[in-house]
């Protein structure tokens, strides 16, 4: 099973859905996206948030074409975007996608950042991606992955979470590393790209944010 989780980000960002259906997949909407799966057509299995960002009439309708409806005060300490991750990973699918997560105001960016790091890592080896137009992220805590080459996305970058990352090793990259420490706010690792059909990145401290990315 595969969840997809769609927040009230610009739509300008998010990539055409329909890619991403599958008769296994089910479709999560948060707050405005999911006003922005049903007029793509997409019936959401659920539906988390406040709803403060939609209408009477938005809300009117949800009510009676998402099956599972979880309303909330909007005084609350977590996101609806948290709520709907707590909720996704919970099913214990073989991976979630998260669209409508960037753009526009920075502080929901930098938040479903944040969050994209906290479930990955609590919850390996479950595949967490934040999904957009340009990129897809994800984070990785130690340990030896492979990459595979993409036309769609040819551009990969490296960025240090919340600590430096030790031994960082890249293999088949055209600006390969070996066993380098790569210290926070560093930007070493930006706009490396793939010299065959695969290649593979490992460390064995901290935490990695992975960006895959088209021009």
């Amino acid at each position: 099973m595969i969840i997809n989780i769609v927040g009230g980000g610009p739509q300008a960002y998010i990539p055409p859905l329909a890619e991403y259906d599958a008769a296994e997949t089910r479709w999560i909407g948060v707050d405005r996206g999911t006003a922005v799966l049903l007029e793509k057509g997409i019936k959401p299995d659920a539906a988390f948030g406040d709803f403060d960002s939609v209408t009477k009439k938005e809300l009117a309708e949800f009510e009676t074409s998402v099956p599972d409806l979880k309303k909330f005060k909007p005084e609350k300490d977590e996101t609806d975007m948290e709520l709907a991750l707590s909720w996704a990973v919970a099913q214990k699918p073989e991976r979630i996608g998260i669209f409508g997560a960037t753009g526009g105001r920075m502080d929901h960016f930098l938040a479903n950042l944040y969050l994209l790091g906290k479930f990955a890592l609590e919850n390996r080896p479950l595949e967490i991606n934040l999904i957009d137009m340009t990129n897809i992220i994800y984070v990785k805590g130690p340990g030896l992955y492979q990459v595979d080459k993409s036309s769609e996305k040819k551009y990969i970058s490296f960025f240090p979470g919340t600590t430096d990352v030790s031994g960082l090793t890249l293999k088949g990259f055209k600006y390969p590393l070996e066993n380098r420490r790569i210290p926070r706010g560093s930007t070493l690792c930006v706009s490396n790209e793939l010299i065959g059909e695969s290649g593979t990145f490992s460390f064995s401290e901290g935490i990695l944010i992975v960006i895959r990315s088209n021009d």
